[in-house]
């Protein structure tokens, strides 16, 4: 696929030929795998309510050493619960985060959050009628915060956390996903990154 012009540095495919940015447009596009997902199940290995997966396609890039802000608007194609497009951070399979514009079990989009450290601590944020949003990650020295917005001007903080001092082994970019459906269609366009810090959590900006 071509870079992704607005990100600084080069970003792996985990599957090459499943992203397309388009150039024109400075839009990337995806389709998610059918049953796929990033999910490390806190109930263990034999949980029977979702199993713990870790083959959702993914996009993503090693930024410098310094604090920064990624942020995308998100549209997704919704079919079936848990699609969704994804903002995330990895270190490795049992370290990483993410940021969904996901479609929840009673057919509402909605942003949630996942932090694993062994296993996923899953969040709902809030729902809404739209089926774009905007979503942020922001690095601040050892701490992660995540955002979202509506309009594109009012972020609203979803979580802050912190995944340990590997910050500067992290990767970050983009995820795709449907866990239970036969895949969806995802766009990212509005892409944004810059080496900035954050300097306030909760006031909108």
């Amino acid at each position: 696929m071509e870079k992704v012009t607005q990100i600084p540095f080069s970003l792996v495919p985990s599957e090459p030929d499943r992203w397309k940015f388009e150039q024109s447009s400075a839009t990337l596009h995806v389709k998610a795998l059918p049953q796929s997902d990033l999910y490390c199940n806190p109930k263990g290995e034999f949980a029977a309510d979702a199993p713990s997966v870790l083959n959702a396609l993914t996009l993503l890039g090693a930024p410098s050493a310094e604090d920064f802000q990624l942020s995308a608007r998100v549209k997704v194609e919704f079919n079936s619960a848990y699609d969704a497009g994804v903002l995330l951070i990895w270190e490795d399979e049992r370290t990483w985060a993410k940021l969904c514009f996901e479609y929840s079990p009673d057919q509402e989009a909605m942003v949630v959050s996942v932090v694993t450290l062994g296993a996923s601590d899953d969040a709902n944020s809030f729902t809404l009628s739209e089926n774009e949003v905007w979503l942020r990650i922001s690095r601040m020295g050892q701490v992660y915060a995540f955002h979202a917005t509506t309009d594109g001007q009012k972020w609203n903080l979803v979580r802050v956390f912190t995944l340990g001092k590997g910050v500067f082994s992290h990767l970050i970019g983009f995820e795709a996903q449907a866990p239970v459906g036969e895949g969806c269609m995802v766009t990212f366009d509005q892409i944004n990154f810059s080496y900035s810090t954050l300097l306030e959590l909760r006031d909108s900006s």
